[in-house]
């Protein structure tokens, strides 16, 4: 029999439950999947925190090993798009939902959700940006896109700025040459976030209650991950012929706005979603991060645990106790 090693797996509990807890694995028990990967970090999102503390129903079928990120080298391969050797991310598709996720030593996945790892990141750094931050500059690539941010204009406002999303999405405008203003709840980050180059800050609280349908023109674009009242605030305030990307529902999943800002305004809400962007998106935000993060920068938005951290870590995240980004350690 096959070495084994230690998975964080979510199982049935019952009455609608589930429960996430350690247990061995060998694999052979891994999906029968062409590339076999052996992880050496990954990290915590949001939607990690939901499912292995069982407070949202993320894992669609049951056993599942959770994590939603990884960053390793391939061991074995039936594909002719990867060899023995070759280090890979793997931000999504499904993984910790409908495929088993990251949160083990060996993971057997499918070739086509495998990036090559960016020559500029080690694996630690990569999966201090992960799907938080690659989903940040999904978001910046968008805004990009549809041309309404300018360096002379008005600010570039984000949301739960001090969040994975937030830091990365702070620090990539910044770069570029924007001016950011930063929302967040917690005034003891504002250093933080001063450093990652935000200008000005916005307290959570100006912006989670209702609002009037058109409000001041404050903002050129935005990256929102809160939803709900928060983005109905935000798209009331956003200049004529501005744009938001919208890519989290921290605040709920509702949106109590009116058509108002964007026939009257010629506002753009622009949804993003990370799980399964095609190649060609996920490659560009790669390139984004690889030629405009700051190294510097990126290691003071992160901390690194071991696996053995995991149940404590999902608990913090929910209760927004984490600033920034959580490295995993695998093995």
């Amino acid at each position: 029999m096959s070495e084994s090693f230690t998975a964080m797996m979510i199982t049935d509990a019952g009455e609608h439950r589930t429960e996430a807890a350690f247990r061995p694995l060998t694999r052979e028990e891994l999906p029968d999947l062409p590339v076999l990967v052996e992880i050496s970090h990954s990290t915590v999102n949001y939607k990690d925190g939901l499912a292995l503390t069982g407070k949202g129903r993320i894992a669609r079928r049951l056993p599942m090993v959770a994590g939603i990120d990884l960053a390793g080298t391939v061991v074995e391969s039936a594909s002719d798009a990867w060899a023995p050797g070759d280090e890979v991310i793997l931000n999504g598709w499904g993984l910790s939902e409908t495929e088993w996720g990251s949160y083990t030593k060996y993971q057997r996945v499918k070739p086509d959700w495998l990036l090559r790892r960016p020559e500029a990141f080690s694996a630690e750094q990569a999966m201090a940006i992960g799907t938080a931050g690659y989903t940040a500059a999904l978001c910046v690539d968008a805004l990009l896109g549809w041309g309404a941010i300018a360096a002379e204009g008005p600010d570039v406002l984000v949301t739960g700025a001090a969040g994975g999303v937030g830091s990365v999405a702070v620090a990539l405008l910044a770069a570029l040459g924007y001016p950011v203003a930063a929302s967040t709840g917690r005034e003891e980050t504002q250093d933080y976030l001063s450093r990652l180059g935000a200008r000005s800050f916005v307290a959570r609280a100006d912006l989670s209650e209702p609002g009037k349908p058109l409000q001041e023109e404050r903002w050129s674009g935005a990256v929102d991950v809160v939803g709900s009242h928060t983005l109905a605030n935000v798209l009331a305030q956003t200049c004529y012929g501005g744009a938001v990307t919208a890519c989290g529902l921290a605040g709920g999943a509702d949106l109590p706005a009116t058509v108002m800002p964007h026939i009257l305004r010629g506002v753009a809400l622009l949804g993003v979603d990370s799980v399964m962007a095609p190649q060609d998106k996920r490659a560009a935000a790669w390139d984004l991060l690889a030629r405009h993060l700051d190294k510097g920068l990126l290691s003071e938005m992160y901390t690194v645990h071991p696996m053995s951290d995991l149940p404590d870590l999902a608990r913090d995240i929910l209760a927004g106790r984490i600033r920034g980004r959580v490295v995993v350690e695998i093995g």
